[in-house]
């Protein structure tokens, strides 16, 4: 009997755990709380800190219920592994009962304002603070600067040539502490400087310029100053003393400064989970809430990403490193002075579903692993390792980097609004991560960007992107690069190596990366963009709306079953092997190729809208069995492009795809989210065709359009591009094709009626040249014949 009950009371004690270990504990958390609770619903905690602290004690299923209102932090909220709750349970930090929570990185300020002049009030602020951005109830107040805030301004909201002139710089007394903003010489993004100073010239003292990977200095046109006092001449426009410690500010008309809210954010972070691949963070889920407020973070920005034009600042208001099975759901992040959300390294199965990111200073969504696992990383433009030099093994060395992790049905808009180079969706040095059914739109720079090819595996489906390229230029809704081990700047010497070594261009980029059903509008570059050397990719069934597809240098692309409105395909500078596939395409234009001589393996079974464009595509040896002819969309005017019955597009094994199941997928988004401008089809005209003249043996012409300055990398269409270079010419002793010719004789070049004047001028038989090559300047010494 004493047995029976033993063994009873065994049984009984293990199923008394079993059912502790399955149990759900639930913690509650107020701000009108106290630490000193036992976060009870009637006594909960005041801190979210407390109860995280808390719930790591706590065996089993955790939820951790935040009742409504605004939860300031000084300091993040840090998972590690000690927090994971363990292989089959999870903790969760969650809104009660859908309560408005909000989780703020900035400090209330109370302040008691005096007027200054001009309009202009000023506050003792009784506490050493961070002030780097100001919030007066909930909204965003500008820094002093010039030129004063235009929210209709192509750049930046407002920029002047004469921001940093002496003329202006002399009316500043103490310019230390300010910021220069400007667009990079090119438009491939933004730089950024802390002004130091003036020196005994009257001239700025500079600190910074580091927050672009392709550095050449800053535009002389486009750039402004701000955190300036003698700026301070407009409403909403604020600045502080640091050594005074008093704040000003130009309030609105009508704002009663008594019971305003001011708020200043302190910490760039809010939430991070902080592991590593041997003792990861898991099934930690923040849900909910709305994040806001953090601190810009443009002057840390300076990790190049290997041979990108990006660099990085690795971190953001919720920041992943060593996470599995963690997830951020249905939140709002707004008001961010940095990245949105960052996976730095090591993280697998994780996810961001159903959030709202909205005016965000720079990204919204990064993936980022660690350059340490790059076999022969490179990190400058022009860098190489030597082929004998090179790493040949496929792949990644360790696995510490992002892989297998989810960014779906999320709504993403007014992206980078203090750091151009940016994006809604930011992947390099990661694998197989899956972007799907988000809607992305008001970026300056790229939708969805792909930093280089390590290590592809990508699906990225299903999206809407518009609007975007809208502050830069040479670019696209999604672009890439593959400036991976094998790629060099110089396009003869790139051409040999993928000749004689095919596979090392594949070497990084080791899974295809799939881009499919997805609808994106680009009005200022494509609408899809591989550059570079962007190499194994799968492109179908994607409804293109006004940009069309580029596809630079790279191997083995398959192009099919898309629909380009109003443009067509943009092949550029291909390699002679590059095995690419365009096929079963409808275009709306010939296609607009730049020194293309070899046309991959198969480019066919296509539909054009004219028998003049399909013969140009046929005269190159191309579309042998494509076909032409009117194409009746079933409702175009409410963006339904799928062809009626009878269409000759089906003739030759084009497909219709659904038109209704792009972008996101909740209601609450659904309803939030703005709607993509539907263009009018426009008829196909027969392009004109560009003066092409004979100089010294070359067929050259006037740079004048987007393809000829992407495939060049110019900084504006000017100068005279090379078309063609004949053998044994005079040309072929200094010019290649895809030059561009800037200077002739010491004169300028612009046209092609510059150069003609410049060599019809030249006396003696040596003259100098002064080209763009290989995306950089050089000079050459010419010898002429005798007139």
């Amino acid at each position: 009997m004493k047995v029976i009950k033993k063994i009873f009371n065994v049984f009984f004690a293990l199923f008394l755990l079993s059912i502790n270990v399955e149990a759900q504990t639930t913690f509650f958390v107020s701000p009108k709380g106290n630490d000193t609770n036992q976060g009870t619903q009637a006594r909960p905690f005041a801190s979210i800190s407390r109860a995280v602290d808390v719930a790591r004690e706590t065996p089993g299923k955790v939820v951790v219920y935040l009742k409504g209102g605004t939860y300031y932090l000084n300091h993040p909220i840090v998972f590690t592994s000690e927090d994971s709750p363990g292989k089959n349970v999870s903790l969760t930090i969650r809104n009660f009962k859908n309560q408005q929570v909000t989780v703020s990185g900035s400090v209330a300020l109370h302040l008691k304002w005096t007027i200054y002049k001009n309009g202009i009030w000023q506050a003792k602020v009784e506490k050493k603070l961070i002030f780097d951005e100001l919030f007066v109830n909930g909204q965003l107040q500008h820094m002093a600067r010039y030129p004063n805030y235009n929210p209709a301004a192509h750049f930046f909201g407002g920029t002047s040539a004469d921001a940093i002139s002496k003329e202006r710089v002399a009316r500043w007394k103490s310019p230390a502490g300010g910021y220069v903003h400007a667009l990079h010489p090119c438009e491939w993004g933004d730089v950024h400087y802390l002004i130091t100073g003036k020196n005994d010239k009257g001239d700025l003292t500079l600190e910074g310029g580091w927050q672009n990977n392709r550095p050449m200095g800053m535009s002389k046109k486009y750039l402004f100053v701000e955190n300036i006092f003698e700026e301070l001449d407009t409403v909403n426009e604020w600045f502080y003393n640091k050594k005074t410690q008093i704040l000003y500010y130009y309030p609105p008309k009508g704002l009663n400064l008594k019971t305003a809210k001011f708020e200043t954010p302190q910490i760039a972070h809010l939430f991070e989970f902080r592991g590593s691949a041997a003792n990861p963070v898991q099934n930690i889920t923040v849900e909910g809430l709305t994040l806001t407020q953090t601190l810009r973070t443009f002057m840390e920005n300076k990790e190049p990403l290997l041979r990108s034009d990006w660099t990085i600042y690795r971190g953001g208001a919720v920041f992943f490193e060593g996470a599995e099975k963690c997830s951020l759901e249905n939140c709002t992040l707004h008001n961010l002075g940095g990245n949105a959300v960052f996976f730095s390294d090591f993280n697998r199965y994780c996810t961001v579903s159903g959030c709202l990111i909205s005016d965000i200073g720079a990204s919204a969504i990064c993936f980022v692993g660690d350059p340490k696992a790059v076999r022969s990383p490179c990190f400058n433009y022009y860098q190489f390792v030597p082929l004998d030099k090179l790493d040949c093994t496929p792949g990644p060395k360790t696995n510490n980097y992002p892989a297998k992790c989810e960014v779906y049905d999320n709504l993403m808009f007014n992206l980078g609004q203090v750091e151009i180079q940016s994006a809604g969706v930011e992947l390099s040095m990661c694998q197989s991560i899956t972007v799907s059914h988000n809607t992305i739109y008001d970026v300056p720079r790229a939708g969805i960007n792909v930093s280089e090819g390590t290590w592809g595996g990508h699906t990225i489906e299903y999206n809407d992107v518009f609007n975007t390229v809208e502050e830069s230029g040479d670019h696209g809704s999604f672009n890439s690069w593959g400036r991976d081990r094998y790629w060099r700047a110089d396009k003869r010497v790139l051409d040999s190596i993928v000749e004689k070594n095919f596979n090392l261009a594949l070497l990084d980029v080791v899974k295809p990366i799939t881009i499919q059903n997805n609808r994106m509008r680009c009005d200022h570059g494509w609408d899809i963009d591989l550059d570079d050397g962007s190499s194994n990719y799968i492109i179908r069934n994607n409804l293109c709306l006004n940009g069309g597809i580029k596809l630079r240098e790279g191997v083995d692309r398959v192009v099919e079953n898309n629909i380009m409105i109003n443009n067509t395909f943009h092949p550029h500078v291909w390699f002679k092997n590059c095995n690419d596939i365009f096929m079963h395409n409808i275009v709306s234009m010939g296609y607009q190729p730049i020194n293309v001589e070899s046309w991959g393996k198969e480019v066919d079974y296509n539909v054009f809208p004219d028998s003049a464009s399909l013969k140009a595509a046929q005269d190159r040896g191309i579309d042998k069995h494509s076909v032409c002819g009117r194409l009746e969309f079933v409702n175009p005017r409410a963006g339904d492009f799928r062809l009626k019955a009878g269409s000759i597009a089906f003739s030759v094994g084009f497909k219709n795809f659904a038109m209704d199941n792009f972008g996101v997928v909740s209601p609450r988004l659904k309803a939030l989210a703005k709607k993509i401008p539907i263009p009018s089809v426009h008829v196909s005209e027969k392009m004109a065709t560009d003066k092409i003249i004979d100089f010294m043996g070359a067929q050259v012409k006037n740079l004048n359009s987007l393809d000829e300055r992407s495939a060049t990398g110019m900084d504006s269409t000017r100068g005279v591009f090379v078309v063609k270079v004949t053998a044994g010419s005079v040309a072929a002793g200094f010019l290649q094709a895809n030059d561009v010719i800037l200077s002739f004789d010491n004169r300028e070049i612009n046209n092609l009626d510059d150069l003609s004047a410049a060599r019809m001028s030249v006396i003696g038989t040596n003259t100098e040249v002064v080209l763009f090559r290989n995306q950089k300047k050089l000079k050459e010494r010419v010898e002429l014949k005798m007139k």
